[in-house]
């Protein structure tokens, strides 16, 4: 069950984690259901800006900066600059067939079954009491261990979703014949 927290009694970080979390899930949101690619690139930057806020709540600045640095600021330059080269706000553009939006229904079916796994197999944390290793992982030498030893499969998968986004943004950029 999902514990709202009681914002009479909570904190000045609960507060922002609650503002910083509408923010990212509204963001996410509008980026998705804006029809001009420019609004969602604006909405996806205002989307990785809070999401670095979550990291700076969690004490976690170095993964913030490196956050706003590579997300916010490469990609999404190259992603607008993408966006205006190809001029996708065309009213004339043809629709993608129906094999391609079937697709794209099933993988969403498939990631969202993924995630639900993922919410059903987690550890809720009951009594509230974290495991502490005492180890910095403000240092980049601890995190870079971290990142690659113990979660080297996650960071895999995450090149592998990057390269995955990358050929899918090429598929959707390429022109197709129009048919007469």
């Amino acid at each position: 069950m999902i514990h709202i927290p009681d914002l009479a009694n909570a904190t000045p970080i609960q507060i922002l984690f609650c503002i910083l979390s509408i923010v990212t899930l509204a963001t996410a949101f509008l980026t998705i259901y804006s029809r001009n690619p420019i609004h969602s690139a604006i909405y996806l930057v205002i989307c990785f800006f809070s999401i670095a806020g979550h990291y700076l709540l969690l004490n976690a600045q170095f993964l913030a900066i490196v956050h706003v640095i590579v997300y916010a600021g490469a990609i999404m330059i190259l992603f607008l600059f993408t966006v205006m080269l190809m001029n996708l706000n065309k009213e004339n553009e043809v629709y993608k067939p129906r094999v391609t939006r079937l697709g794209a229904i099933i993988l969403f079916c498939l990631m969202c079954l993924v995630l639900i796994a993922i919410f059903i197999n987690s550890k809720p944390i009951a009594d509230g009491s974290y495991e502490v290793t005492g180890q910095d992982y403000q240092s980049i030498k601890v995190l870079g261990k971290v990142l690659l030893n113990e979660y080297m499969v996650p960071f895999e998968f995450a090149s592998v979703l990057l390269l995955v986004a990358m050929i899918g943004a090429v598929l959707l950029s390429k022109k197709e014949k129009l048919e007469k």
